[in-house]
């Protein structure tokens, strides 16, 4: 029985260390919106980091990494699978798929990164080796394949103190903050006194951070439009007009804004055939200018765009969607696999969609505006390249796709942040919610709630002076993360020199 025990030891050792890198991921993600529970970040980060700093190799480390990525990116990025419940006879099988090799994909990052920290042996320099190496792998997250920068650790802070550092470090400055304050909690057993410093450092900058002053409002009103349209019934031939005609009621009620906006795809045809129903709503606006999605065509090529109609009802200004979703907008290799009927989700026309330009401007009447189309604001490496500093940012959205729980609260989280980031009060639309008016600290002035149908007229605030963020961007933070990766590379090579 001995003999038995000691030869099923090590499989009991990895059994527990699987389980308790999945279960810490797990409980990292409930700080992730709508839950955002703060108290998971030092627990979760705490424990992962102890139990790192026991990986007694490479492999072992690369392993808890992605183990506690596989479980952080599956809890909090489940809604993943709610486009495929949208018709689930067809795609409904290929959900939890879908979520593994997302969430194992996204976890590559994290496991390389313990990976590399695992080659320092020395306890203290390995915590730094670590915090280093996830810093800068996160970047490759953000960056890399297109990027999906989802659920970065900067997104925990967005309603706490922490979140006046925006402007100023950005999101990845905040998320190295984080594993800078956190990580070291694995060393308490080693060094109590010490380790508690960083997370006592924290909490007291935490208190003494100021609160920004409310911005100072302009006269201009702008009504945020929300149909609710449940992504089932929006393209349905008997549903897809009333929603049309529940805004055009909500854009012609008095009084008068100064500007319109209706979600992503509000429009429920190709702009090629939509004069009578542009002609529909510049009469409801009547000469307010109105912001709508819609989709258009040029030959093969389709495209997810905003249109401005103006004073007259004129389409004057067209923004065609830049950063598509891969797999949702288009498909890799898409001519090819189109031949066997797959096309991207979101795509109602063609196979997927064509990229567009870039970043613009749009002239409104309230200002300048940056648009950009759902997605596009989960990137602040996107806003940074606007050929110039716009007044305020538009974004519209359809977060139908994303269901009724997390993900379109994790959306509007990283459109709160793009605001701070920039100083820019932000104009966001979206089909089934949340709809709102953010400020240029972040805060939400104004909003419509998830799942409900209906408009609100808010007022817009004035643009706050230029961030420092909206400056620089991520290159300092990259650069300074590089240097420290130089450091603990020199430590290591001088500490093994030595022993």
């Amino acid at each position: 029985m001995a003999v038995q025990r000691l030869a099923n030891g090590p499989i009991l050792i990895w059994s527990a260390t699987t389980l308790l890198s999945l279960g810490l991921g797990i409980v990292l993600a409930l700080a992730l919106a709508p839950l955002q529970y703060l108290w998971a970040v030092p627990f979760a980060l705490g424990l992962v980091s102890l139990q790192f700093l026991r990986a007694s190799s490479v492999r072992s480390g690369a392993w808890i990494g992605w183990l506690f990525g596989l479980g952080y990116f599956g809890f909090g990025m489940s809604w993943i699978v709610e486009p495929f419940q949208v018709d689930p006879d067809r795609h409904a099988w290929m959900a939890p798929f879908a979520l593994f090799f997302l969430a194992g994909g996204l976890a590559l990052f994290w496991a390389v990164a313990f990976g590399v920290a695992a080659r320092v042996s020395l306890s203290s320099l390995r915590v730094l080796a670590l915090i280093v190496a996830w810093s800068l792998a996160e970047f490759g997250r953000a960056y890399l394949f297109s990027g999906l920068p989802w659920a970065a650790f900067g997104q925990f802070w967005i309603d706490s103190p922490a979140a006046v550092l925006l402007p100023w470090i950005g999101p990845h400055g905040l998320a190295f903050l984080t594993l800078a304050t956190v990580l070291p909690l694995g060393l308490l057993p080693r060094s109590p006194v010490l380790t508690g410093i960083p997370p006592l450092l924290a909490l007291f900058a935490m208190v003494l951070l100021p609160s920004p002053a409310d911005p100072v409002l302009t006269q201009k009103v702008v009504r945020l439009v929300q149909p609710n349209a449940p992504q089932d019934q929006k393209w349905r031939p008997d549903y897809r007009w009333g929603f049309v005609r529940r805004q055009l009621g909500y854009t012609s009620a008095m009084p008068r804004p100064d500007l319109v906006v209706w979600p992503e795809t509000a429009v429920p045809q190709l702009l090629n055939y939509a004069d009578e129903t542009l002609a529909a709503i510049a009469n409801a606006a009547d000469g307010v200018p109105v912001i709508t999605g819609i989709q258009r065509s040029e030959g093969l090529r389709y495209f997810n765009s905003l249109l401005v109609l103006d004073e007259q009802g004129a389409t004057n200004q067209i923004y065609d969607k830049t950063h598509l979703v891969p797999f949702g907008e288009y498909v890799p290799f898409g001519d090819f696999l189109a031949r066997f009927g797959i096309a991207g989700f979101a795509s109602q026309a063609g196979s997927g969609y064509t990229s567009g330009q870039g970043a613009q401007i749009l002239d409104l009447t309230i200002g300048k505006a940056l648009p950009l189309i759902c997605y596009e604001a989960v990137f602040p490496q996107l806003v940074n390249k606007a050929p110039e500093r716009p007044d305020m940012l538009v974004q519209i959205t359809n977060d139908a796709w994303f269901g009724i729980y997390s993900g379109p609260y994790q959306h509007l989280v990283q459109a709160q942040m793009r605001a701070a980031e920039q100083g820019l009060p932000m104009i966001r639309v979206a089909n089934t919610g949340v709809s709102a008016m953010i400020d240029g600290h972040g805060r939400i002035r104004e909003s419509l709630p998830l799942g409900e149908a209906g408009f609100v007229d808010a007022v817009l605030p004035q643009p706050l002076p230029p961030t420092l963020y909206s400056r620089v961007g991520d290159l300092p933070v990259f650069l300074f993360l590089l240097l420290l990766a130089g450091f603990v590379g020199w430590r290591h090579r001088f500490i093994a020199i030595r022993t």
